[in-house]
């Protein structure tokens, strides 16, 4: 009898220690995969990399920097791209991928687009990490080849260094040479409007300048140089300059 009460007890015993063990572990696995439970991951974009370090670890989130840019428009140092984005449901322990905005930007050499075509030139720019920016017409028998390469409205030479990603403007010829046109009238136009008639008019925007305490969003133009007179001509190519003031 009593080694039958010493074996149940000892069953007994088993038992109570294999269901605590599963207890447990059940309740280790759980709180290690934190089942069921997401966060929603904040837009990290535009933050500097201390304050994104900080979040994320606030967060119980990992990163890997997987790549930099240089945008020019941004904080050095910031977020420029994340994935998974702003919104996206993760666990905790996630891996968060970002893009850094260098500190200082990368140089590539301007290449010389003089005297080719349009189309090539855009080709060239994108395969040297450039990018088109403004293509200006001006009168020239050379149609449609570069005339001069702009680098933040100054002419740039080839083999210069600019920064990886930079917008070239380019100065294309029209094939019109020399033409005359008349001189449009441009008061009470805005400055879009202002300059698609002159673009249209083979002519180009000088100087813009608004006069008094003007909201540049709804100013219109009030004067213009040269000025507009029935008949009068100048000659394409040739830029107006324009004088903006309230509505």
């Amino acid at each position: 009898m009593k080694l039958l009460k010493s074996l149940a007890v000892n069953i007994f015993l088993i038992l109570l220690v294999l269901y605590l063990l599963s207890w447990v572990g059940a309740f280790l696995l759980n709180n290690y995969t934190r089942h069921g439970e997401s966060l929603t991951l904040p837009n990290l974009k535009g933050l500097s990399f201390e304050e994104v370090e900080k979040i994320l670890a606030q967060k119980k989130l990992r990163y890997i920097i997987t790549d930099t840019a240089f945008i020019d428009s941004m904080p050095k140092g910031s977020v420029v791209e994340q994935n998974p984005s702003e919104n996206t449901k993760v666990k905790e322990g996630r891996f968060i991928y970002i893009t850094i905005n260098s500190n200082s930007s990368i140089g590539v050499e301007m290449p010389n687009l003089i005297n080719n075509s349009l189309r090539f030139a855009e080709t060239v720019l994108l395969s040297s990490g450039l990018k088109l920016g403004s293509v200006i017409y001006r009168p020239d028998v050379a149609t449609g080849a570069v005339l001069d390469q702009l680098y933040r409205n100054q002419s740039i030479q080839p083999n210069v260094k600019v920064p990886k990603g930079a917008s070239i403007d380019l100065i294309v010829g029209d094939g019109m040479g020399s033409t005359i046109v008349q001189i449009p009238d441009l008061s009470n136009l805005t400055l879009n409007e202002a300059r698609g008639v002159l673009e249209s008019s083979m002519l180009q925007v000088g100087s813009v300048v608004y006069e008094g305490k003007t909201d540049s969003l709804n100013a219109t133009v009030k004067r213009q140089s040269p000025a507009f007179q029935d008949g009068q001509t100048i000659k394409s190519g040739q830029q107006i300059d324009l004088f903006l003031g309230d509505k």
